[in-house]
This record gives C-alpha cells, sequence and structure tokens, in this order.
C-alpha cells in the first residue's frame, strides 16, 4: 500500500482559509472533510468551489441521485477509483440500484439488467470516459429522456468525478480500511 500524500491536516495547523473552507464542508450534507477534500484543502478556494458544484451534481442534478450515483460507478471503475467507489456504491444501492449492476460495473461487465433511464446514463457515461465523446444516437437517446439540462448536468457529472479521481489518484488518498464496497 502506498502513502497517502496529501492526508489530513491537523486543524491547529490550517490556515484560517482552510479552516473557513473545512467549516463550511462539515456545516453541508457532506458533514466532514473527507475523501477528494482531504487533499483539495490544501487549495481552500478551490475545494470551496468544488465542493459546492459537486453539492449541486450529487444532491440536485436534473437526473436525479440513482441515475446520479450510477455515472458516478461508472468513473469510479473507469479511473479505478477505490474512495469513490466505497463512497457511492452503498449510495447507489441505496438509490435504487441493483445490486447486480454495482457488481457488473465493479468487475467491468455490461450490466445486463438496466431499465431504460439507466442504459442511457450507462451508455453515455461509458462511451464519453472509454471514448472521450459520445455518439449521436447515444447522445440522442439521452436527450430524448433527459432533455439538455440533463444531458449537460450528466456530462458534468462524469467531468466532476473525474477530476475528483484524478486529486485523489494523483494524492494517493486512502479508501476507507474496510470498505464493504471495494473494486476488485
Amino acid at each position: 500500500m502506498t502513502q497517502d500524500r496529501l492526508g489530513p491536516i491537523d486543524p491547529q495547523h490550517m490556515s484560517a482559509a482552510q479552516q473557513a473552507a473545512a467549516q463550511a464542508l462539515i456545516a453541508g450534507p457532506r458533514g466532514a472533510v473527507y475523501g477528494p477534500f482531504v487533499p483539495l484543502l490544501r487549495s481552500p478556494e478551490l475545494m470551496d468551489h468544488a465542493q459546492r458544484l459537486g453539492e449541486y451534481l450529487r444532491y440536485r442534478s436534473a437526473i436525479g441521485t440513482r441515475l446520479s450515483e450510477l455515472a458516478i460507478l461508472v468513473v469510479a471503475h473507469h479511473w479505478d477509483q477505490q474512495v469513490e467507489w466505497a463512497i457511492h456504491a452503498p449510495i447507489a444501492l441505496e438509490a435504487g440500484i441493483a445490486a447486480g449492476v454495482i457488481d457488473d460495473i465493479a468487475h467491468g461487465r455490461p450490466p445486463r439488467a438496466l431499465a431504460d433511464d439507466e442504459a442511457a446514463v450507462y451508455g453515455f457515461s461509458l462511451e464519453l470516459n472509454r471514448h472521450k465523446r459520445v455518439s449521436d444516437p447515444v447522445y440522442a437517446r439521452a436527450l430524448a429522456l433527459f432533455g439538455e439540462r440533463g444531458v449537460v448536468d450528466l456530462m458534468a457529472i462524469n467531468g466532476y468525478y473525474t477530476f475528483l479521481a484524478m486529486v485523489m489518484n494523483a494524492a494517493r488518498t486512502a479508501a476507507p480500511a474496510a470498505p464493504a464496497h471495494r473494486l476488485p
């Protein structure tokens, strides 16, 4: 196991800006500084902007929590991001994504049992991550189901969680000690 490059900062050693950014995160729906926000705290203004974008995408996106969590799992698998996976696999399950779908994504298999809206999100996210673009038929399907706002939010969810995965992969952010959900 490699050591966390940018682990937690002792609150006594935080700058005033870091303390304010940490407090804003703690006061919001997340309730704590964890995961990607630990390394991002080194740039408190960036962390503040990032966490507000993430708060919208995670809690209020046009496609809803269930589909947002599905997209996050596709990104987490693509980036082999254990922290994102450990956090979001249980949330996806609770939001209504079937355990078999989560297991299929974890093992890199196309999910066998997806609802139509889930298939659209999965296909869109998979193409965007693998090919760095989305084909016309996949885009049209998502547009028909979610509208322009939903498609833009879906793009942003993929981009935002890619950003977080990159931060945590570079910082070697440690996954929870014994996560219930882990990528193989």
